[in-house]
Formats: C-alpha cells, sequence, structure tokens
C-alpha cells in the first residue's frame, strides 16, 4: 500500500510542478500530408495518399497524436488508415527551440478500412500498424516541411510528404 501511495505521489509531482525552462515541450502541431502507398500482393498496387495528423508534446522529443489517411487505389479500390502514433524525435531542442533539422521516428496503431466497389461494395476492416522515419526541416518558427517512409501491416509501404504548422 505505501508503495502504491509513493509511485502515486511520484507521478502526480512530476505532471504538477513546472519543468525547466529548457525542458519544455514544443507546441502541438497539424500535418497536411501526400504521397505514395504500394500494398504489398503479386506486384505492388498503387495508391494515392492525402491525410492529416496532430502531434501533441508529451516530453520536449516524444509526441502522440491522431492520423487519418485516405488512399485512392486503382479503379475502384479506397482505403482508409486511422491510426494513433507515437512520434519521438531524435534531436532535442536547442534553447528552447525545435532543430531546424528534425529526424524523427514514428510508430502507429490502430485499424484500416478496405473498399472497393463494383456490382455490389465490398468493404473490410482490420487492425493495422505502421512505423517508420523521417525528418522535418524549418521554413520558419511555426512552419516546417516534413516527409517519411513506413511500412505496415496491411502489408503496405509508403512515402508521403507535407506541411506541418506549430499552434
Amino acid at each position: 500500500m505505501l508503495k502504491c501511495l509513493s509511485v502515486g505521489m511520484v507521478a502526480i509531482a512530476v505532471f504538477v510542478c513546472p519543468m525547466p525552462a529548457a525542458a519544455q515541450r514544443p507546441p502541438a502541431a497539424v500535418e497536411f500530408l501526400a504521397g505514395w502507398t504500394g500494398f504489398i500482393d503479386e506486384a505492388s498496387i498503387d495508391h494515392a495518399v492525402f491525410g492529416g495528423a496532430a502531434r501533441l508534446y508529451l516530453t520536449p522529443r516524444i509526441s502522440i497524436g491522431p492520423e487519418v489517411s485516405y488512399m485512392r487505389g486503382p479503379n475502384t479500390d479506397r482505403d482508409w488508415f486511422f491510426l494513433g502514433n507515437l512520434t519521438w524525435d531524435v534531436r532535442r531542442p536547442q534553447a528552447g527551440r525545435p532543430p531546424r533539422v528534425s529526424p524523427f521516428l514514428i510508430a502507429g496503431g490502430g485499424f484500416f478500412i478496405h473498399s472497393r466497389f463494383l456490382a455490389e461494395t465490398f468493404r473490410t476492416t482490420e487492425g493495422a500498424f505502421a512505423g517508420g522515419g523521417g525528418v522535418r526541416v524549418r521554413i520558419s518558427p511555426r512552419v516546417y516541411a516534413m516527409g517519411d517512409f513506413r511500412m505496415g501491416w496491411e502489408p503496405h509501404f509508403r512515402a508521403t510528404g507535407g506541411i506541418g504548422l506549430a499552434m
């Protein structure tokens, strides 16, 4: 009982006590993405990707947030990915500001909806995950360009680029 109380007190102190200025979290951000995905089959099934994501920093280098991606494949092949992402920035902020070039690693899990519209609509939903890495390059204090490469399940690989806005 005493051990549980001690752990609880430490957890409360971590969230309530202010951090030093150098350890302040970067602002939340939203990202607008576009790119290409190849679903793995006998041959790659190419899709255009459009989506958006949000990031909320838990620490100066770790952020979480949702991502929604719409993928348009050949003919009537359409897919949606809904992921919750965990991102780790490889470089730490300097003097309270994010570095101009910031490589990152990303992993996410959620679900995937596949639809095909033929004589009848076919739709399936299943679990999904993806992981990979990328880089963000600051254009201004609030705007950055970014690109990433990921692999995941439903078996696919993807390359996207986009613009991010720090709030």
